[in-house]
């Protein structure tokens, strides 16, 4: 079943001798369950790419479309609440609220979207992502590890059917990259969800179900 489907998606910034190409045409078809990444260099398209897929940046020309919704003909209202109901976003700066605790920090979009938060189910994933004894704390008393541990702690609370990660292993050692995609991996398979995940790195895109290489705004491979 395909669940994040783009048609001749395409993204152009600025005019005539300032025009630039982001996304050339782009399609592609993800299937519900698959974990998939999109490679390429700096300045290929690829979050430019994963903006589109998560609502976040209009196209200049074709669809998006996530569970049969093309989502950019939904009004900006509808749009921000299918954003915070359907899509988990995990990126590589965090982006945690540093006078919040952990908890707090976790429990943010579910509180956002007037949604009583479902407390075995918070247990159940900060047990799994292993941050069970760190939810009073400050981001500043973490780790980047554990940072990250939270980030997508807060990216599952509301139980979206998508998870979308743009380098989230980017400020991070090995060690602490090589157990960001365990968990992720472990985290997507236990709540049956689908991710992408946007990495220049080849080594932490062949833990993914498969591989898309964009370069120079077009799907190459």
């Amino acid at each position: 079943m395909i669940v994040i489907k783009t048609e001749n998606l395409s993204k152009v910034y600025g005019k005539k001798d300032n025009k630039v190409v982001a996304l050339d045409n782009v399609s592609i078809e993800v299937e519900k369950g698959e974990f998939v990444a999109i490679i390429g260099a700096s300045g290929s398209g690829k979050s430019t790419l994963l903006h589109q897929i998560g609502g976040v940046d209009g196209p200049t020309s074709g669809k998006v479309i996530i569970d049969n919704e093309d989502i950019y003909k939904l009004k900006e209202e509808s749009l921000a609440v299918f954003r915070r109901r359907k899509i988990g976003f995990v990126f590589q700066s965090f982006n945690l609220i540093p006078v919040l605790s952990v908890e707090e920090n976790i429990k943010m979009p579910a509180l956002l979207d007037h949604k009583k938060v479902d407390e075995e189910y918070f247990k159940d994933l900060v047990k799994t992502l292993g941050i069970e004894d760190r939810l009073n704390h400050l981001p500043s008393e973490l780790s980047g590890g554990q940072q990250q541990r939270v980030a997508m702690a807060r990216a599952l609370i509301n139980k979206p059917a998508i998870i979308l990660a743009d380098e989230p292993t980017g400020n991070l050692d090995s060690e602490n990259s090589k157990e960001i995609m365990e968990m992720l991996k472990v985290s997507i398979r236990k709540y049956n969800q689908t991710a992408i995940i946007i990495t220049h790195d080849l080594a932490i895109a062949e833990n993914t179900d498969r591989i898309i290489k964009i370069k120079d705004g077009k799907v190459v491979e």
